[in-house]
């Protein structure tokens, strides 16, 4: 019996994710003759999903591509989704629906271009990868830690390449003041130090993202945890301990252990996208310090009687963490404006055609003859 007559049975699902609570969020579509599935693959419009019983493609319906407000309502890697099966032998399926996401991390694309891009869903822990060569940077951590507590999903740091760290305890020690309360591991995936301490994290219907710059090992680390060499990975460059993308697409990968993994490609950008939120639970020591500001409204620059600044003057905060900070807001500030002029100008456009429509309308009607 299959899932699309009620069997509670998940299948190839099994290895994927699947949990009760996943079922029970589809049960609203079961009287459709639907089935469950999710998104492994996306290459554009196209999608590799699994389902029950295997791998297929599927592509978007025309009705759910026009409902769609933005990116954010169409399906990406990670997400569950209503799909409905060709009737055709080895036909393709089509996607009816996408299911509520429990996370989502999404990231402003690169460049001048303002739109959102839609890294995973359904994410519950995202494992921030850096390395403790020339390429340690503690800022870049505390973007990754923006996007991922704005997402949903719970933040695990790793600091890879410990067979090559020079300064551990120091960096160590660095990274931990700016991560209150994540978890924080030192490992090398070239050489397996440390990583009996990821098994936790690693349990079955857990969803795990990878996430980290590239050349920080994120590929090997996948290599390591699979087994096997299945993703290709490549030197980082000596100069800077930067690599290319080994790493092309968004994939699902599944563990032995039923524990799923999200490979993304390295991210040589990462600008967020509304993670007002994220930034004052990555930043909750400055929030905190902020209490004891004079003016409610303090913004830690020029105003007086700054507990923020004092804490910075006598040591108890880094001012790079504060540029930081006041760094990812402002970016925020302008990305917030950009939205909202973009906003307008499709409010406008969608006006436009609506008052055409309306106008072709009028004149396809037969006039009244005298």
């Amino acid at each position: 019996m299959s899932l699309i007559s009620g069997s509670p049975e998940p299948g190839r699902l099994a290895a994927f994710g699947w949990s009760p609570a996943v079922a029970s969020a589809f049960e609203p579509f079961r009287a459709d003759d639907l089935e469950l599935a999710r998104v492994a693959v996306a290459f554009g419009a196209t999608f590799r999903v699994i389902a029950h019983d295997g791998e297929m493609l599927a592509d978007l319906t025309g009705r759910l591509r026009h409902q769609a407000a933005g990116r954010r309502d169409l399906p990406a890697v990670g997400d569950w989704i209503a799909l409905k099966r060709s009737t055709s032998e080895g036909g393709r399926g089509s996607i009816q629906a996408v299911l509520p996401r429990q996370s989502v991390f999404s990231r402003k694309v690169a460049g001048e271009t303002t739109t959102e891009q839609i890294v995973a869903a359904n994410v519950d822990v995202a494992f921030l990868m850096m390395s403790l060569d020339h390429d340690f940077n503690p800022r870049r951590i505390e973007r990754y830690l923006a996007m991922t507590w704005q997402s949903g999903a719970r933040p695990v740091i790793l600091l890879n390449k410990a067979d090559v760290a020079e300064a551990l305890d120091d960096k160590v020690q660095e990274i931990a003041g700016s991560a209150t309360g994540v978890p924080v591991h030192v490992i090398s995936a070239r050489d397996g130090r440390g990583m009996e301490a990821l098994s936790p994290y690693l349990t079955a219907g857990q969803t795990i993202a990878v996430l980290g710059s590239s050349g920080v090992g994120k590929s090997t680390l996948i290599n390591w945890l699979l087994g096997e060499d299945r993703l290709r990975t490549q030197e980082v460059r000596a100069s800077d301990s930067r690599g290319r993308h080994t790493t092309t697409h968004r994939e699902l990968v599944p563990l032995a252990g039923g524990a799923v993994l999200v490979d993304t490609p390295g991210m040589r950008e990462l600008q967020l996208w509304s993670a007002d939120s994220g930034v004052e639970e990555a930043f909750d020591d400055i929030a905190a310090l902020a209490a004891g500001c004079f003016f409610a409204n303090c913004g830690h620059a020029t105003e007086p009687r700054c507990a923020v600044k004092a804490a910075v003057a006598d040591g108890r905060l880094s001012p790079e963490r504060l540029e930081n900070y006041h760094k990812l807001g402002r970016e925020q500030d302008m990305l917030a404006a950009r939205q909202d002029g973009l906003a307008e100008q499709l409010a406008k456009k969608k006006l436009r055609a609506q008052f055409r429509a309306i106008r072709k309308q009028s004149q396809s009607r037969p006039k009244d003859r005298p």
